[in-house]
């Protein structure tokens, strides 16, 4: 083997960093949300139900929740479970029924779809669609959605057009029924 003294010394490889980690309950988390494909075609809040935060005993759920979110920052979660991890919803099965009592009053009505893809652990929102590209030339629908923000549990974006509007916050199923027609005008 010849060696040349002379030859330059190539410059090292860049500095190798640590593999970030993430702690195990977090990654138990971000599983504990995840819908199945399916749930791409679901047309009401009780077809996403398959994630392990529906099915689970609802007190581990709440556990694995508080510990994970003890860390702080906002971590995926539907309205629902923060609602209960904050003493403000009695349980998960009232969530449901929430969301179930939405969707039986909307579903009847022309108009409304029910979008299940929102965000990681989210339950999905309903968005009234003669509001989007009607007369009034919205690009974005009229869009109703649960909430923990208020004891109502249901919060309204009216439709728009460039920057999100405030929230308007609707007073439970019966506050949403009797407000239906106003939030349907807007075409």
């Amino acid at each position: 083997m010849t060696v040349d003294v002379d030859a330059e010394i190539a410059a090292p490889r860049t500095a190798a960093y640590p593999p970030a980690l993430e702690p195990l309950d977090a990654l138990e988390w971000s599983q504990a949300v995840e819908l199945p494909r399916i749930a791409a075609t679901a047309t009401r809040p009780a077809e996403i139900r398959r994630a392990w935060i529906h099915r689970a005993a609802e007190g581990e759920v709440l556990a694995l929740f508080r510990a994970v979110s003890a860390r702080g920052g906002m971590i995926p979660a539907p309205w629902w479970l923060r609602a209960l991890a904050e003493g403000r919803l009695d349980s998960r099965a009232t969530g449901f029924r929430i969301e179930d009592r939405i969707a039986q009053l909307l579903s009847r009505r022309p108009g409304w779809e029910y979008v299940p893809w929102a965000a990681d652990g989210e339950s999905g929102y309903w968005e009234f669609m003669p509001s989007e590209n009607g007369r009034s030339g919205h690009k974005i629908p009229t869009t109703i959605l649960n909430t923990s923000r208020h004891d109502g549990w249901i919060d309204v974006l009216p439709a728009h057009t460039g920057t999100t509007p405030s929230p308007i916050a609707v007073a439970g199923v019966g506050g949403l029924r009797s407000r239906l027609g106003e939030f349907e005008a807007v075409r």
